[in-house]
């Protein structure tokens, strides 16, 4: 409803979104949701595609925040099987979560696919659902595959085995942020502050284990041979995910 009179204050009031504009009585005003400040109804247009791109942000980050979670809840269940000892120290775990935190805070400066803003979207549980535990579990294998890699194949120290889990979780959990972003890849581009965002905490992750307090927090640096690894396993977990979000589109959710 858009109404400017005392007239139309009662139909403002009881519509879902009552409009009115600056030079409007008192009255109108009070009774409105929206007041244009100036003659120019586009800036509602404005208002709803950013209120889409928000959506659509804050959307990437919970999907994202509940795959990873659960893939590394599962993880940490799976080691507990047949790890002699714990396969991230606390104080690991939460500069992992700290560095992942640090490099999505620049999510709402994203850009968001224009297919996407086209029309009103709305919460779908059983998207959220599929990410949390396809994407989770996907995960969790490649944690998995780097449990075994390190324990059995490469037979590294402790140490080494926390520092080698802490990069790759790392790496898997910021980098899927450029699959989950949008359907298809190269639609539309992920914005500067995310990407600079993402790559400083990332290397800043990946420095730790050589830098002089990396001892006081239970990492040692990794052999050139075992970071290789490493990022073999990031590359083909990457190339699995973006699969994995076109089975989840094409298959269960039908889009």
């Amino acid at each position: 409803m858009v109404g400017d009179g005392i007239n139309d204050a009662p139909s403002l009031k009881t519509a879902d979104i009552g409009i009115s504009v600056s030079s409007a009585t008192d009255v109108t005003r009070d009774a409105a949701d929206i007041i244009l400040t100036q003659k120019d109804l586009m800036v509602l247009r404005e208002g709803i595609l950013e209120g889409r791109k928000t959506f659509g942000n804050t959307m990437k980050y919970i999907l994202m925040d509940l795959s990873s979670n659960f893939g590394n809840m599962f993880s940490v269940a799976a080691a507990t099987l047949f790890l002699p000892f714990l396969p991230m120290l606390p104080v690991q775990i939460l500069l992992n979560n700290f560095l992942y935190d640090t490099s999505q805070v620049t999510i709402p400066t994203d850009h968001v696919d224009e297919s996407y803003i086209q029309k009103p979207q709305r919460w779908n549980l059983k998207m959220i659902y599929s990410y949390m535990f396809i994407f989770g579990l996907t995960s969790s294998v490649f944690d998995i595959l780097t449990f075994y890699l390190l324990f059995k194949y490469l037979s590294v120290s402790e140490a080494q085995f926390r520092t080698g889990w802490f990069m790759e979780s790392l790496a898997t959990q910021i980098l899927v942020v450029f699959i989950i972003r949008t359907r298809y890849l190269k639609v539309s581009k992920p914005s500067r502050p995310l990407v600079i965002s993402v790559l400083l905490c990332l290397t800043a992750g990946w420095l730790m284990p050589y830098l002089p307090f990396a001892g006081l927090l239970g990492f040692e640096p990794l052999p050139l041979l075992v970071v290789l690894y490493i990022v073999s396993v990031v590359s083909i977990y990457l190339f699995t995910a973006e699969l994995v979000k076109r089975f989840i589109y094409k298959t269960l959710l039908k889009m």
